[in-house]
């Protein structure tokens, strides 16, 4: 295990521009406006009770008093993407590890690694749900397992599908809760009216077999009925004897989505 001191930096927030902070507004209030009707309501309730609003890039230390509170979560600043092992022990201890930067005025759109608006805005609401606060901890925890058993690839593709780009089910309709789209402006829109995804019920094992793209809006979309089913997927399965059993089967690229799988337009 890396020391996790020397991937921990300061915040600063004092040390933001103002036009970093126009940035922020820019980008808070467009995603505001479109994610009313199709975020899922955890998130919204999540960015109310944390105080996340547009007048400028938050300080984690006002953020953690309130995320302290309901779930015991705290933001840790560090300087980009951390290695797996201090990524996983992290949330292991219920703590988010979030970059501090901020995207250019000219990077709206489209940014290849995740800024400080992707892990603020589009993550840590969540984490005020205290069965989703729950099921970061014990994706963690199952992480740090992974490493020991050298075997990352099928848990990355958990985290992909369920936290950074998952659909949750609200009164029949698939609604936003993963923090990839939740922060994207075109994905945002895409995930839920654009027809060229597929959107299948929420199958463990049809996920960790599916791979995923990092280059484009993705082309399958997996929507759970409940949170709590996810968390309890996480924690009662055998991971070590499910990756063996999948290792022998054959990935299935994400454009591939049998007509049955499908979710009822």
């Amino acid at each position: 295990m890396k020391d996790l001191e020397q991937f921990d930096i300061e915040q600063e927030w004092a040390s933001y521009t103002p036009e970093q902070h126009s940035i922020w507004r820019k980008l808070f209030h467009r995603q505001e406006a479109i994610l009313a009707r199709r975020a899922c309501q955890p998130f919204l309730d999540g960015l109310k009770a944390l105080g996340v609003e547009a007048e400028g890039i938050p300080d984690f230390r006002r953020l953690n008093e309130a995320l302290e509170r309901a779930t015991r979560w705290r933001i840790v600043a560090v300087p980009g993407l951390v290695p797996d092992d201090v990524f996983f022990e992290h949330l292991a201890n219920r703590r988010f590890p979030s970059t501090c930067f901020i995207r250019r005025a000219d990077q709206l759109d489209y940014l290849q690694e995740p800024d400080i608006f992707h892990d603020i805005f589009g993550h840590v609401p969540m984490l005020v749900n205290p069965i989703f606060a729950d099921y970061m901890e014990a994706y963690g925890k199952g992480g740090l397992k992974a490493l020991r058993l050298h075997n990352l690839e099928h848990l990355a593709r958990l985290y992909w599908y369920t936290v950074e780009f998952g659909l949750a089910l609200e009164a029949g309709e698939p609604k936003i809760y993963g923090a990839g789209i939740l922060s994207s402006f075109g994905e945002s829109h895409y995930s839920l009216e654009s027809k060229k995804p597929h959107r299948l019920a929420f199958d463990l094992r049809r996920m960790l077999r599916t791979r995923y793209r990092t280059d484009t809006f993705q082309q399958t979309y997996f929507v759970i009925d409940r949170f709590e089913d996810a968390l309890h997927l996480l924690r009662e399965n055998d991971f070590e004897a499910l990756c063996a059993e999948l290792d022998a089967l054959p990935d299935i690229e994400p454009s591939i989505a049998a007509e049955e799988e499908r979710l009822a337009a």
